[in-house]
């Protein structure tokens, strides 16, 4: 059972951002840092389009308003890449079944996810981009940071992880008004648009 904090934490962390989970973890595995990195994350074609896709989300995560489309569509993506990555490392370690390690960083993925995305959504109500910014880098470090942590002390990152897993569900149940708002908001500017499309253009006079 010694691979369930590293598949928890992992699982955060896929939720926040999943391409820098499978940067990370492949890279210590090519390096030697770890040998507790399955052979399938290290392959180099998977590091190139991780880092690639890492970079994409690096841009379009501090972007207001284009976080929250990109967060939309990573849904389902977080939770999956979770599970997956998960049940790689407990098929390499062989100390806990495939399907119990894919529904543990499936599930932590998607509630790290919707404390994400929902953090972003009140973040995204403030006219000025720079806190959008600094929760960005705040959450890129601290995925690097943990996970890095991860490779060489599992519990003690698992427990920092499950922590900052219970005060973003604390934070975002707080900011829920906040997020409302900025959902009738994004309602509201739709709907204005398609009453503009519908409309169509003046008549020439």
């Amino acid at each position: 059972m010694s691979v369930i904090p590293l598949v928890f934490t992992s699982g955060w962390a896929s939720g926040i951002n999943a391409y820098a989970v499978v940067l990370l973890l492949g890279v210590f595995g090519a390096t030697g840092v770890s040998d507790e990195v399955p052979a399938a994350l290290q392959r180099t074609d998977v590091l190139i389009v991780a880092g690639v896709l890492f970079l994409c989300e690096v841009v379009a995560d501090k972007i207001p308003y284009v976080d929250s489309v990109w967060d939309t569509a990573h849904t389902v993506i977080r939770p999956v890449a979770g599970a997956v990555i998960a049940a790689l490392l407990a098929g390499e370690n062989g100390s806990l079944p495939e399907l119990a390690a894919g529904a543990i960083g499936g599930s932590t993925a998607l509630m790290s996810h919707l404390v994400k995305a929902g953090t972003r959504m009140a973040v995204n109500t403030s006219p000025e981009p720079f806190s959008n910014i600094g929760m960005s880098v705040a959450e890129d470090l601290g995925v690097a940071g943990v996970v890095t942590f991860a490779i060489f002390n599992p519990v003690a990152a698992a427990i920092i992880a499950a922590v900052l897993l219970v005060l973003g569900i604390v934070i975002v149940i707080f900011l829920a008004s906040r997020i409302r708002r900025f959902l009738r908001r994004r309602a509201q500017r739709r709907e204005e648009k398609r009453l503009a499309g519908a409309e169509g253009p003046w008549p020439p006079g």
